[in-house]
């Protein structure tokens, strides 16, 4: 009941989901730069794959020269020539 009412309240508001909740916002730009927002840890990271592990599932990025830059306790920017991108859900957010 506490939750259903705080939605209520954010989406009166207009609050973005990924600034009340732990659900990850993910920005491409291009084939070159990604940020993601609300990440929890980063499981590998190797020049040509980096997996990201998120609150609801797991992010893997293939690619190449892949660096990992500006990471925060809550967003980091993924750079390189990003080939594919793979999103593993891991729980139901519903």
């Amino acid at each position: 009941m506490k939750k259903k009412n705080q939605n209520r309240i954010d989406k009166l508001l207009e609050l973005p989901q990924e600034v009340y909740s732990n659900v990850p916002k993910i920005v491409i730009t291009g084939f070159d730069e990604m940020i993601i927002e609300n990440f929890k840890g980063i499981l590998e990271y190797e020049e040509f794959f980096v997996q990201i592990n998120t609150h609801i599932g797991i992010i893997n990025i293939n690619g190449y020269n892949l660096t990992l830059e500006n990471m925060t306790d809550d967003d980091i920017k993924v750079k390189g020539k990003i080939e594919s991108i793979e999103i593993e859900r891991t729980i139901d957010e519903n």
